[in-house]
């Protein structure tokens, strides 16, 4: 059987974007192809250090992270899903490295809804049901072009976007520090969007509501 090395599987409250408020499991991989630091680089878009501890992992069969998804449903008393079709959110590090066809047919077969948070750098399968671009890449080298919606975190300075993706929604996020907003950034992208109003202001409200 196929194995995928998963770092973490939770259920919780999605903090942002335009699903946000709504319950999900978790299911985060291991791994990622880039970096999220202050400065800019190679591998980061600048502004903002990673707050997530995504490196290690163990290796789970598609049925594994099904069932185990299915446990917390049960243990934190889940009622009735619309269409019985709960969601699982898959996120990384950059979960589009191993979210192949094979895991999403199954999933799918097992009444999962998916939504994936990726950085664009690879294409995510065309079969997700909800697909999230947050780059940490430059523009040119965007993969995934077409996006429910595009997230850019933005920190204090930073301006609007010219972004390549295709997408139902934009967003701007404010940089945090761990978890504080940072009220500088906050401010920033508040008149951001005000002058461009194509955007729409999405805190990571996870952290303001001290929620995984």
């Amino acid at each position: 059987m196929k194995q995928y090395t998963i770092n973490e599987i939770f259920y919780s409250i999605q903090g942002e974007g335009m699903r946000m408020g709504t319950p999900n499991v978790f299911v985060r991989f291991t791994g990622c192809n880039m970096r999220c630091e202050m400065d800019e680089g190679p591998k980061s878009p600048g502004g903002f250090d990673c707050d997530t501890e995504f490196e290690s992992g163990r290796k789970m069969t598609a049925k594994q992270i099904s069932d185990a998804g299915s446990e917390l449903l049960i243990e934190n008393n889940a009622g009735k899903w619309p269409n019985d079709e709960p969601w699982i959110i898959l996120t990384g590090g950059e979960p589009a490295l191993q979210a192949d066809q094979d895991f999403v047919f199954e999933m799918h077969e097992r009444g999962w809804k998916l939504a994936i948070e990726t950085n664009g750098s690879k294409e995510a399968n065309r079969s997700i049901d909800w697909i999230t671009v947050s780059p940490k890449v430059a523009e040119h080298a965007i993969k995934q072009k077409f996006a429910h919606e595009v997230k850019y975190v933005r920190g204090y300075g930073q301006a609007v976007p010219k972004t390549v993706v295709r997408a139902e929604h934009y967003l701007l996020s404010p940089a945090f520090n761990g978890m504080v907003i940072d009220t500088k950034a906050l401010e920033w992208c508040v008149e951001l969007v005000k002058g461009n109003p194509t955007w729409r202001l999405s805190p990571q409200m996870h952290k303001a509501w001290v929620v995984r």
